[in-house]
C-alpha cells in the first residue's frame, strides 16, 4: 500500500501533469481509484474522470472510495475498452503498466480512444528496476511483470502512432509520457 509519503510525492507528479479544467481523463489499470481525487479535483466538476479495471472487485472498491459524481468505474480490459474513439482528453495508468497483458495492444485501444494531441502517462513510483524486482519478491502471477526497456517502449508508443515520447527512470520514479497523434 501508499504511505503518505508516497501520496504526498503522488500529489506533487500530478500537480506536473497538463491537466485543465473540464478535461475528460480515463485512469487505466485504476485499481482502487488512488488518483481520482487528485484528477478529479484539477478537471472540477465540469471534467470527469473514469477509472477502468480488469478486476470487478477492485473497481467496486474504487467506485465505493470515490462516489463522486464525476467519477466513473467500469469493470473493463484495457485491451478492448468500452469507448469510441476520441473520447479522452488524456489517460493515465498509475502502478498499473506492468499488469497489461498485452501493453502494445493496450497502447493501441489508448490511441484510439484519445482525442488528437491527448497526452498518456505511465507512472510508478519506484523505476523500472524497483518495479521488476519488487514483482519478482512477490511472486506468482506478477513475478514477470515488467516495464519494457526504454526503447521498446519507444517502439511501442510510436507502432501505436504516439510521438514527443519521454521516458525518466531512476531510483523512486518512473514517468514515460508520450502525445497522441490521429
Amino acid at each position: 500500500m501508499f504511505t503518505s509519503v508516497d501520496l504526498e510525492f503522488l500529489s506533487y507528479i500530478v500537480d506536473k501533469l497538463p491537466i485543465a479544467k473540464g478535461m475528460n481523463i480515463l485512469d487505466l489499470g485504476c485499481g482502487t481509484g488512488v488518483l481520482f481525487d487528485l484528477l478529479r479535483r484539477r478537471v472540477t466538476d465540469t471534467g470527469s474522470i473514469t477509472g477502468v479495471d480488469f478486476s470487478l472487485e477492485m473497481a467496486r472498491k474504487a467506485h465505493r472510495n470515490f462516489p463522486f459524481t464525476n467519477v466513473n468505474v467500469i469493470d473493463a480490459d484495457a485491451l478492448m475498452l468500452p469507448f469510441a474513439d476520441s473520447t479522452f482528453d488524456m489517460a493515465v495508468a498509475f502502478a498499473a503498466f506492468p499488469h497489461f497483458s498485452d501493453q502494445r495492444k493496450t497502447l493501441d485501444e489508448t490511441h484510439r480512444v484519445l482525442k488528437d494531441k491527448a497526452k498518456f502517462f505511465i507512472i510508478h513510483l519506484g523505476s523500472s528496476k524497483e518495479i521488476s524486482e519488487i514483482h519478482q519478491r512477490i511472486g506468482s502471477v506478477v513475478e514477470n511483470d515488467g516495464i519494457p526497456p526504454a526503447e521498446k517502449l519507444r517502439e511501442m508508443f510510436n507502432s501505436s502512432k504516439f510521438i514527443n515520447v519521454t521516458i525518466e527512470d531512476h531510483p523512486g520514479l518512473y514517468l514515460a509520457s508520450a502525445t497522441n497523434l490521429k
